[in-house]
């Protein structure tokens, strides 16, 4: 689905050649500051390679317009930005933006249920935990329903135990669905256990993989 060659980011990430495959579920390890966030924003092309090719089903990411690749690759920041108003509000902003119309699929109680949300779709966002902020906007990026979930962190604002549902959740979301999961994750636990393919990136390269 994506390759990458010979990319190189400033002096933060230099990548000779990674292929991550479609309908996987990747996870990227590696020390804070080594280049793991700053590797998913090139997969979307919220930033753009200083030097190299990355490719996005056989096309370089060049090629496409980036506000409808960015509806086919979806990233959900470690710390999201929450829209002002309901959540009701934060669903509607996000269909609006994404011009995606109301999902078919998926209804926002629905949506709610599956992050572990126990709030009303009349809630004022902003009073929400840091957590139950991370899993609107993880909901929002399901809403969605993209081809390809890129999540930084998604589960750093969680106890151990809503972070163990939470990922879960994702992953079975992810292989019922054919979608491909590429997140950056704190924890090699996290990684071992639901991970197709293991990627760990220390100061900015590539130093192991395992399928």
């Amino acid at each position: 689905m994506f390759e990458l060659k010979n990319v190189k980011y400033k002096n933060i990430l230099d990548i000779e050649k990674v292929k991550l495959n479609k309908n996987f579920v990747t996870a990227i390890l590696g020390s804070s500051g080594g280049g793991k966030t700053t590797f998913l924003k090139l997969l979307n092309n919220m930033i753009s390679a200083d030097q190299g090719e990355i490719f996005f089903k056989n096309k370089n990411i060049e090629n496409y317009e980036p506000v409808a690749l960015r509806r086919e690759v979806v990233m959900l920041p470690q710390d999201p930005a929450i829209f002002r108003g309901s959540i009701r509000d934060n669903f509607q902003i996000t269909e609006k933006i994404a011009e995606n119309g109301s999902s078919k699929n998926i209804n926002y109680k629905d949506l709610l249920k599956k992050v572990s949300l126990n709030k009303n779709l009349s809630d004022n966002a902003d009073n929400l935990s840091g957590g139950e902020k991370q899993r609107l906007a993880l909901a929002r990026v399901m809403l969605l329903e993209p081809e390809v979930l890129l999540l930084d962190e998604p589960s750093s604002s969680l106890d151990k135990k809503t972070e163990e549902k939470i990922i879960q959740m994702v992953v079975d979301y992810v292989r019922e669905n054919d979608r491909t999961l590429i997140m950056v994750t704190h924890s090699p636990e996290i990684a071992e256990k639901y991970a197709d393919r293991i990627i760990n990136i220390e100061k900015g390269r590539i130093v192991s993989w395992k399928n």
